[in-house]
């Protein structure tokens, strides 16, 4: 019997050793001193830049902000270059109410600053010296914005849009969720905050805020079951007159595309009346876009009657 007592005593105190050697049970070696706590330390951590911090809240905030990430697709969804889509659009009126019957849409969006949404198009492409040159037949538009410029093009050719019209697609552009994904939480003093759980769009959230060091929000309603955005919202004031209005866009209907989710129902708001809704039919990512897609220069339709 002592020589079995003697191996289990010795496997015993070998077990404890082992125990004591690991991470999870051992104390921080003397004079170390342990990393500061970052927001976003769930399972999923590491797929943003968040502000390391010590207050409960922005931890909350940012493995809110992480678990969203990670539903969306993770890297897939932030390293995604382009993307092409092919739906049907509704506009509204001043007052909320559908104005149209809607129209066909094509949509071509380059990370960071090149999109163009063309609208009634049945594309066309014709092949230049081996690259493939889309083709705007009579009587169809699309607005192209590239940079800080913006342009309506038409069989006529391409016109500058009025100000006012850009002024709003580049404020709502800088205020997206790639662009505060991808950019703002790159920047320095960049600060999260967890608001508490909220109803948006009828169903229940929890909301997160995001400040920059020049003061400008985004205040994100993540899905309280999926982690998947809600809807995305943030504030500015008229410089003219002084008022503060709201822009938001709200997204339903999610389905994996190419290993990112991708919603299928994107409406936009203006001080919380509808202005824009698209449906979305298909959808591919990082099919490089051919430069002509974010070019003002068309290449012109084919003669009446010739076959191409």
């Amino acid at each position: 019997m002592k020589p079995f007592f003697l191996i289990t005593l010795t496997l015993a105190f070998a077990l404890l050793s082992i125990s004591a050697q690991s991470p999870s049970g051992s104390p921080a070696p003397p004079g170390s001193t342990p990393a500061p706590p970052v927001a976003g330390s769930t399972g999923t951590a590491g797929l943003l830049h968040l502000p390391a911090t010590t207050d409960p809240g922005a931890q909350k905030a940012g493995e809110l902000l992480e678990q969203m990430v990670a539903a969306l697709g993770g890297q897939a969804y932030l390293t995604m270059q382009d993307m092409e889509q092919e739906g049907r659009t509704y506009g509204f009126d001043s007052q909320g109410r559908a104005d149209g019957e809607g129209a066909p849409f094509g949509r071509f969006w380059r990370w960071p600053d090149q999109e163009r949404v063309e609208l009634n198009i049945k594309r066309e492409w014709t092949d230049l010296l081996g690259f493939p040159i889309p083709i705007t037949q009579k009587g169809q538009t699309a607005v192209l914005y590239s940079g800080d410029q913006g342009y309506q093009i038409t069989d006529q050719g391409a016109t500058a849009l009025d100000k006012e019209t850009l002024e709003d697609y580049l404020r709502r552009r800088v205020h997206s969720l790639p662009w505060v994904l991808r950019k703002w939480l790159n920047e320095p003093g960049i600060a999260v905050f967890y608001e508490g759980h909220v109803l948006a769009e009828r169903k229940q959230a929890d909301q997160v805020s995001l400040i920059t060091a020049q003061n400008d929000a985004v205040t994100i309603a993540i899905d309280s079951i999926t982690h998947l955005p809600v809807r995305v919202s943030f504030t500015w004031r008229d410089p003219k007159y002084r008022d503060k209005n709201e822009e938001a866009e709200a997204y339903d209907n999610f389905k994996p595309v190419q290993g990112i989710m991708t919603p299928l129902s994107i409406i936009r708001y203006h001080n919380g009346l509808p202005r824009n809704q698209r449906f979305v039919i298909s959808t591919k990512y990082n099919q490089n876009i051919p430069d002509a897609m974010f070019s003002t220069k068309l290449a012109p339709p084919p003669a009446k009657g010739k076959k191409k």
